[in-house]
């Protein structure tokens, strides 16, 4: 089975290397949905520029995305409207449809083969709920219905026979195929694309960015990195708005039905947290089927396997003869609010993040807010989901619990009694952390039984990191921070590598130490 998502299997080709120092309008860092989507505007608005990509274009979690587009967000309508009211929820809704739309003009103008098509969107009550189990959905419905928004009560919902709202005019494509796309467009309007270009400073005073041995200098910075580098921002300024943001893991699988005819639809359960389907057209007699979900806060799941094979029982049970052939995870970042952080954290310095399950609907939002703000023009969305609004109602007690896994997390994992003495031969796909010579050590061995040994210690606040075999990454409890197994940095907060070590290679000095991960931190 392949343990990579399934758009991966259909690349984006590679794009330039930056060789020399540069000078440009914009820069934008990050090559995702919103890099590209803010590129392509800024371009068709007149603006030099570059795209900064540390990997490949579309490798992170851009690429990882089960590719809904809806504007149905995560955050229950009801809870929209209690915490920001009938208008600014709407507002929020009426974003995601101007998104899909823009998705689907950007599509059209430029030819882009990616298979868009409009399908309609199930928000439903689960399948295992009992039948006086109050889900709240009806208030969902009548809210809909008084916003303008087309829903549709349904008895029984399709595949899952549960009652549920239909809502019309929502959106599927192939993400990677999209973004390709976009690329093309950009670089033949006369914009660069330099990957493997990781930002390693930003020179507030000087408007530049160094990459490298190079300098590439700007009017105007904008920052699509899923979670923002520090960039002009002060490190205290640029740390607080970071423990904002709450990182959280979600899986999914591929699986392909035989003889299946459903019309494609994309569907969500109202369970905590919810599962999602995305069902794609029939071709050939054969039906894909995208089913995601068992989302828990990164780093803090003991078993991250185990994630996968629930998901696949609870595929089975709706299409007991699917066949699984893909099988990846991803990351999303919720907020304190429910709300995207869009806007400027220093003067011509944007960032988008916070986007939680509708990354590709609210970065391409995101991305024609932070356009209008270059351009000097007013967007609608501009004050609602500005970074620096205040907390509303709960959301400052939400920001004190979530962040309560920073002090949490760094004293139990230093000071917690260890399960185990000694160390062991690991097999391939494992690590291990260890304490070796008065250093904590994040050790693993690949599938070749080769074997790595870095710091254990996360650079962006200190907490131990921990290894996540189903996707072969150490993964930091407190802040999210993900790093590959030789300790690249794989998805921010943190902005450093972990650090190389060096010890000693007498195995008697080393401690293994287990570290649980409990209920409620």
């Amino acid at each position: 089975m392949d343990s990579h998502p399934v758009w991966l299997d259909s690349p984006i080709p590679p794009q330039s290397q930056l060789t020399s120092d540069q000078t440009f309008d914009v820069v934008v860092v990050g090559g995702g949905i919103t890099g590209l989507t803010a590129a392509y505007l800024l371009q068709l608005a007149g603006f030099s520029g570059c795209i900064l990509e540390r990997d490949r274009l579309g490798m992170g979690d851009s690429g990882c995305t089960t590719a809904h587009l809806t504007y149905v967000t995560d955050t229950r309508l009801p809870d929209l409207v209690r915490r920001f009211g009938h208008q600014s929820a709407r507002l929020l809704w009426a974003g995601g449809a101007a998104a899909i739309e823009t998705i689907e003009s950007i599509v059209n103008a430029e030819l882009i083969p990616c298979d868009f098509h409009r399908v309609p969107g199930f928000l439903h009550v689960p399948c295992d709920a009992t039948p006086d189990e109050d889900t709240g959905l009806a208030e969902d419905f009548d809210l809909a219905r008084e916003l303008g928004f087309a829903a549709h009560w349904l008895k029984q919902v399709p595949v899952m026979a549960t009652p549920g709202i239909r809502f019309a005019d929502q959106g599927q494509f192939h993400p990677l195929k999209y973004l390709r796309g976009l690329a093309q467009a950009i670089t033949s309007a006369g914009w660069k694309i330099y990957e493997h270009a990781e930002v390693t400073g930003v020179y507030g005073q000087a408007n530049s960015v160094n990459v490298g041995e190079y300098n590439v200098t700007f009017k105007n910075l904008v920052l699509a990195t899923h979670v923002p580098l520090a960039g002009k921002s002060g490190l205290i300024s640029a740390t607080y708005f970071q423990s904002k943001l709450i990182p959280y893991s979600t899986y999914a699988l591929r699986a392909t039905a035989v003889g299946s005819r459903l019309p494609a639809a994309s569907f969500w359960d109202t369970a905590n947290p919810y599962n999602y389907l995305r069902i794609e057209p029939a071709t050939e007699g054969r039906q894909a089927l995208i089913y995601g979900g068992e989302d828990h806060k990164t780093g803090q799941e003991e078993d991250p396997a185990g994630c996968h094979w629930r998901l696949e029982q609870r595929l089975r049970q709706l299409f007991p003869d699917a066949t699984v052939d893909h099988r990846w995870s991803g990351q999303v970042i919720e907020t304190h609010d429910g709300l995207p952080y869009v806007g400027a954290t220093a003067d011509h310095q944007y960032i988008a993040t916070g986007f939680a399950g509708t990354g590709l609907t609210m970065g391409t939002l995101g991305a024609m807010v932070i356009c209008d703000r270059i351009l000097g023009n007013e967007s609608p969305w501009q004050d609602l989901l500005d970074v620096n609004r205040p907390p509303l109602r709960g959301g400052m007690w939400s920001y004190l619990k979530e962040n309560f896994d920073y002090p949490y997390y760094l004293l139990k994992d230093r000071f917690g009694r260890s399960d185990a003495i000694g160390d062991r031969e690991l097999q391939p796909g494992e690590g291990q952390v260890l304490r070796v010579e008065g250093q904590w050590v994040a050790r693993s061995c690949d599938t070749h039984g080769d074997q790595c040994a870095v710091s254990a210690v996360c650079p962006h606040m200190g907490c131990l990191v921990r290894w996540n075999g189903a996707e072969k990454t150490w993964d930091c409890p407190c802040h999210g921070s993900r790093f590959t197994a030789d300790g690249e940095v794989h998805s921010g907060p943190a902005e450093k590598p972990l650090e190389q070590v060096e010890f000693a290679t007498d195995r008697t000095a080393m401690r293994t130490v287990h570290l649980p991960v409990p209920d409620n931190p």
